[in-house]
């Protein structure tokens, strides 16, 4: 089978499994997308959306922003090619010399410390965590310090510690956000949310 077959098919197996459980169109292919890149039905009860944050996604990437990731599998995963045709670049500092410099000087994180390098950013930014709650921690403090304005918190981090809370956090903050609620999530999950935008950006355009 040729991939665009594969992926039609597996579209039409989630579409199959799914049956009469009802998405809000505002997310449809958000959700599917995430259960097409983890074959895991739970994302459908897990992921949770702030008011219209898939549209803030769309109107963010559609005007230039900048994604920012905790990994660079994050990274890696997003569609750079469609996401440089709306003005974007896919940013991670996770491996910068500076950043692993200052978090052993301070005794905290690089996750940590990459946000805040990212908060010093001119740009719309877009956060898409999928591995580090200490990431997102670091967002809520930057936000309720009034130095970070993020367009959308992406919070999909997978694990044990901390990582509940940290979601929790996120969903208490006054911007947009879409979290995997409990343990479940991942890189792979993260870079899925926003290639759900890109390809719906895309399909627009044609």
């Amino acid at each position: 089978m040729k991939p665009m077959d594969i992926e039609r098919r597996s579209f039409e197996i989630i579409a199959e499994e799914l049956g009469d459980r009802k998405i809000d169109p505002e997310y449809d292919m958000l959700v599917r997308r995430v259960i097409h890149t983890t074959a895991d039905f739970d994302y459908y009860d897990n992921l949770a959306f702030s008011e219209h944050a898939m549209t803030r996604l769309m109107e963010a990437i559609s005007g230039g922003a900048d994604i920012v990731t905790d990994t660079t599998m994050a990274q890696a995963g997003i569609n750079k090619r469609m996401l440089a045709r709306f003005g974007g670049t896919a940013r991670c500092f996770i491996a910068d010399e500076d950043v692993a410099a200052e978090a052993r000087a301070r005794g905290v994180t690089r996750s940590l410390v990459s946000m805040e390098k990212a908060a010093r950013l001119e740009k719309r930014l877009v956060f898409a965590i999928g591995n580090a709650p200490t990431a997102l921690m670091s967002i809520c403090d930057l936000v309720r310090a009034g130095k970070l304005d993020p367009a959308v918190v992406i919070g999909v981090p997978v694990g044990f510690v901390n990582v509940i809370e940290a979601k929790e956090d996120v969903m208490r903050l006054p911007v947009p956000w879409i979290v995997a609620r409990g343990r479940k999530g991942g890189s792979n999950v993260a870079a899925a949310i926003v290639n759900a935008a890109l390809y719906q950006l895309a399909e627009r355009e044609e």
